[in-house]
């Protein structure tokens, strides 16, 4: 308990330092950041809206101006980028970095610049904006030290080195094009693009590592900034999950460059977003969330898969959404995602029958939706309840998936008791198959990955265990990593799985006769959370399979090659 107080407090460390409330609607009031050697003045939005995007991921502007600010001018110049138009939609953080002295000195600004990203602690989207001088100390300094980064925005600035982490950029002003060049070096960008009067420089391997110069007719801060939010800003997150998990915190430079993820923006994907609130029991209301890909709300009857996805323990209701790689995925492949709020949190919890209930509410509201092919898919604590599920509603399910949580032996969690789950699985064993994809980060401190000294109570090799015995498949009770090293237990088709956030996948599979019942998915080096990459495969394992909805058999259907 104490471990997750102290996890908690470093997360919101950066969110509850001197923040004054405030009402109106565009209102941006500054306070002064503590125990920073610079002053910084600095906001976060409070205002809580249940329309909104997924706040832990949400962008944090920090600017760095041509000269010294006192709070008044900060404040103005925030409005004059027009960042306030952002501010509340987005749920943003934003901050006017002012240098130690009358000007920027490139040696101890650099130190300052260390000493607040370590007190921020926790950094997840963090934009970088400089203006006139504060534009060169960005382009010289801080650009070349960019592992948290997401974006820069560079005006008026001079030349920066070539060296460091790259990074998404925007650059306009002066010697735009000359100042680019340092960014499009570093950043490896070579395919070089005309589009809406800017020029793009993009990384081939890494289509978020681009670098824009804006075009000419870009007179105002303000038309920089929404140049700027539109090409670069609005792309992606950058956080840091590599030998440790993300929300725990970490120092400047201590795990390395921070991983690159889109940030989605439901608009130019195509998806409508609709945010529901209904009373399904008769116990209150339920809240969550349905993602609809343009394209699949006038498809033809029984025709368009559902996902269900479960957040983490407490987490906000749009976590998986935003974070698991499934809504860039749906957008794509055209399948429906549901993001239920199932702990509550403000509304009633759903319980496992409420969560049925929530699909057939669905299945009944959405014609298109096909009965045969409902999925769900966790993190954390709704892993182990999607894990769950698929045991103790197999009749709704074609497939579950499960991310950083099994099934915690000896234990009643999450809304069902673990014992309860067995009994199920060996009443049913023979009779009901469910197909089970579970991943695992090896540096998972929080639901430790499983290993020779802890997998007879390991959450992960339990859930595997139940599924093996309801599935009637061979059922390994204990492991041997002297044999199978990775894994522990004995798998087929074992591969290594490389990826382009320099982060790789071991993954292998059991089967029954020829049916790949159980998928196991290992990410090397990473902590506990959501590892989009793995959302693809999830969703290629899940689509091999539907379940009849009148005899409620398993159908499977064997991949494209």
């Amino acid at each position: 308990m104490k471990k997750m107080i102290f996890i908690l407090f470093l997360f919101n460390i950066f969110i509850l330092c001197a923040q004054e409330e405030f009402n109106a609607k565009d209102s941006i009031v500054l306070s002064r950041f503590p125990y920073t050697q610079q002053v910084v003045y600095i906001c976060r939005d409070t205002i809580k809206n249940v329309d909104g995007r997924f706040p832990s991921f949400s962008p944090m502007f920090l600017i760095y101006p041509d000269k010294p600010c006192d709070k008044k001018q900060a404040q103005d110049l925030i409005y004059e980028l027009g960042i306030n138009e952002y501010f509340h939609k987005y749920t943003a953080i934003v901050g006017v970095v002012n240098p130690l002295g009358d000007k920027y000195d490139n040696l101890r600004d650099f130190e300052a610049y260390k000493d607040l990203i370590n007190k921020l602690r926790v950094i997840s989207n963090l934009k970088i904006i400089g203006i006139g001088a504060g534009a060169t100390f960005v382009n010289k300094v801080v650009a070349c030290n960019a592992d948290a980064v997401a974006g820069i925005m560079s005006v008026n600035g001079e030349v920066g080195k070539k060296e460091g982490t790259p990074v998404p950029a925007f650059i306009a002003g002066n010697r735009c094009r000359v100042v680019a060049h340092a960014y499009v070096e570093r950043n490896g960008a070579t395919i070089r693009k005309n589009r809406d009067g800017c020029l793009y420089y993009t990384n081939e391997k890494e289509p978020l590592l681009n670098v824009v110069v804006g075009s000419n007719k870009l007179f105002s801060l303000k038309d920089m900034f929404a140049e700027a939010w539109k090409c670069i800003f609005s792309k992606n997150y950058r956080f840091n999950n590599y030998r440790h998990t993300w929300y725990t915190g970490c120092s400047f430079g201590q795990y390395g460059p921070y991983e690159l993820e889109p940030y989605i923006m439901l608009d130019s994907m195509g998806i409508v977003r609709y945010t529901v609130t209904k009373d399904l029991l008769g116990t209150g209301t339920f809240l969550w969330y349905e993602y609809h890909p343009k394209s699949t709300i006038k498809a033809p009857k029984g025709s368009v898969p559902l996902l269900i996805l479960l957040h983490g323990n407490n987490n906000d209701p749009r976590t998986q959404a935003e974070t698991s790689g499934f809504i860039e995925l749906c957008a794509k492949e055209n399948f429906v995602v549901a993001e239920l709020e199932w702990q509550g949190n403000g509304y009633t919890p759903m319980g496992l029958d409420g969560i049925e209930q929530v699909i057939y509410y669905l299945l009944k509201t959405y014609p298109q939706l096909d009965a045969s092919r409902v999925y769900a898919e966790g993190l954390s604590a709704g892993s182990a309840t999607a894990t769950g599920l698929g045991i103790r509603k197999s009749h709704l399910f074609a497939a579950i998936g499960g991310h950083s949580a099994g099934l915690f032996p000896n234990r009643y969690s999450f809304g069902f008791n673990e014992e309860a789950i067995v009994n199920e699985a060996i009443q049913k064993r023979g009779w009901v198959e469910m197909p089970y994809f579970s991943v695992v980060g090896t540096s998972d401190e929080v639901v430790p990955f499983i290993n020779q000294d802890n997998w007879k109570n390991n959450t992960f090799f339990h859930a595997w265990k139940v599924y093996q015995i309801m599935n009637g498949m061979e059922v390994v009770e204990k492991t041997d990593f002297s044999k199978y090293s990775i894994f522990g237990i004995k798998l087929e088709d074992c591969c290594n799985v490389s990826t382009n956030k320099n982060i790789s996948m071991e993954v292998g599979v059991q089967y029954k006769d020829s049916i790949p019942l159980l998928k196991i998915a290992i990410v090397n080096n990473y902590g506990h959370w959501n590892f989009k990459p793995d959302a693809q495969l999830m969703w290629k394992f899940f689509s091999m399979f539907a379940r009849d909805p009148v005899t409620k058999k398993l159908i499977y259907k064997i991949a494209d090659k």
